[in-house]
């Protein structure tokens, strides 16, 4: 589990602090406006704040392409013995 959090965790690091250098590159913090009305933030908020939004984004594609990378095997898997099974199949499939 620790694992997949890495790989979840990790490329959207390197990936926002790349973005950020990108976004921020082309675009001044203090001219941002939202609803029409300038953010009254610091720079340095504005930089936290782009960075940890794009942070979330680029670890949300990277959790999904862990999930999607899944075997069947490891989806369909019940971790309890043939015995402890209802009548058929694994209780957390809701076969009774």
């Amino acid at each position: 589990m620790s694992q997949r959090l890495i790989w979840i965790l990790w490329p959207g690091f390197l990936m926002a602090a790349l973005a950020e250098l990108v976004l921020f590159s082309m675009i001044d913090p203090s001219d941002l406006h939202l609803l029409g009305s300038p953010l009254e933030l610091s720079r340095t908020a504005i930089y936290s704040l782009g960075f940890f939004l794009v942070w979330g984004l680029t670890s949300g594609a990277s959790a999904l392409t862990c999930l999607l990378q899944r075997a069947p095997y490891e989806v369909n898997y019940c971790h309890l013995s043939p015995e402890a099974r209802i009548s058929r199949g694994c209780p957390k499939e809701g076969c009774e």
